[in-house]
């Protein structure tokens, strides 16, 4: 794989910076409470890096990015005022497009919207990693037409996650949660080729379960994945792989009252999140291991009842002396929830661009600068 160009790369070929307009495509997709204040900076604070970069040699710096999910047409409800507002606070002079996705060109990678966005810049950097497994006309658009490079959000997960996949540190540990087998199959299968283990939580493992005949009572689960778990178990053995799944389940019985199960559960009974058993032998493979990639709750942790999981595999993803990654998501949220963010090597800014990046060992993102 050719390199992909960094911010010296593009000094290198652009010259003095001093004056040049240069499009920074950020991630500011940030959370909002229901009066639309910022809940977290995060992401705004994980852009500075570039931004001080370019504008320490006098660039002028213009970002842009998606806030929400509007239908390609300006909405007040994702209005960038709000990260507008914090990024000149944090930034004083940088400027910042409104919602890219107001303009139905951004997710249909329209070459219209790829030229108004280029009008009058005089170089390119990618700083969005949560959004670089799209095609979109902000990511894979600009690089056709200016010099362009990644920033040093981008490179830092890009150099981190490749490190995963293609020089780990064994034993090397997968974590996986969330509710859908399906989001995560593809990286699963690539995983089993790298991992020594495959930790699962959350309401994957049910389905699991059935896999294995083991009744799960109303559990949410995926009937249609059931042969592919089947077959990924069977997969895991054959390449000498272990694929832990929880001994006891947390949950309500079939009155809705708060319970504790094996790993059977009966008709009407709901796992909500692993057991304490499950959560003690999870966080044993994870000390144990030198490398450890997290994705996915091992629960629904919203709910302080059934938090625990969560909030166990978060701790010991803290206090182990692996390197630690976690892939964004609700997985970063656990962990802010859970205050423990700054004790992981890693956090990722992006859930399905880790995934992908992990699964396939390229982004559209990443493949536009190469070529650029």
């Amino acid at each position: 794989m050719s390199e992909i160009p960094r911010l010296e790369d593009l000094e290198a070929r652009v010259g003095d910076l001093s004056g040049k307009r240069v499009l920074v495509r950020t991630d500011f997709n940030v959370p909002l409470d229901d009066e639309g204040n910022i809940t977290d900076d995060f992401r705004i604070r994980a852009a500075l890096p570039t931004i001080e970069w370019l504008t320490e040699r006098g660039a002028n710096v213009v970002t842009a990015s998606h806030l929400g999910r509007p239908k390609g047409e300006p909405d007040p409800k994702y209005s960038m005022e709000p990260v507008r507002v914090r990024l000149a606070e944090l930034a004083p002079g940088v400027e910042l497009l409104e919602n890219l996705r107001f303009n139905a060109g951004e997710t249909a990678n329209d070459p219209a919207f790829v030229a108004e966005l280029v009008d009058g810049i005089d170089a390119y950097v990618n700083d969005a990693f949560g959004a670089s497994h799209r095609s979109h006309a902000s990511i894979v658009g600009p690089p056709q037409h200016v010099p362009s490079a990644m920033g040093r959000l981008l490179e830092k997960e890009v150099d981190v996650l490749l490190g995963l996949r293609n020089k780990p540190k064994h034993p090397f540990v997968a974590v996986l949660g969330g509710a859908k087998i399906s989001d995560k199959l593809g990286v699963i299968e690539a995983l089993l080729e790298t991992v020594d283990a495959i930790v699962i939580g959350g309401a994957m493992c049910f389905t699991f379960f059935a896999a294995q005949g083991k009744p799960i009572g109303s559990s949410l689960h995926e009937p249609d994945m059931i042969d592919t778990c089947r077959d990924l178990l069977a997969k895991a053995t054959e390449m000498g792989k272990t694929i832990h799944l929880p001994d006891d389940i947390t949950g309500t019985d079939a009155s809705g009252n708060f319970a504790q199960f094996g790993s059977r559960l009966g008709e009407g009974s709901i796992g909500y999140d692993i057991g304490p058993g499950s959560a003690a032998a999870f966080t044993d493979v994870i000390m144990d291991a030198r490398m450890v990639f997290w994705n996915g709750p091992m629960g629904m942790f919203e709910d302080e009842r059934f938090a625990s999981g969560t909030r166990t595999v978060a701790q010991a993803m803290a206090d182990t002396k692996a390197f630690t990654v976690v892939g964004g998501g609700d997985s970063a949220a656990a962990l802010a929830q859970f205050k423990l963010d700054d004790e992981v090597s890693h956090v990722s800014t992006g859930g399905g661009a880790s995934l992908e990046l992990l699964e396939n060992g390229d982004l559209p993102g990443l493949a536009a600068l190469r070529k650029n």
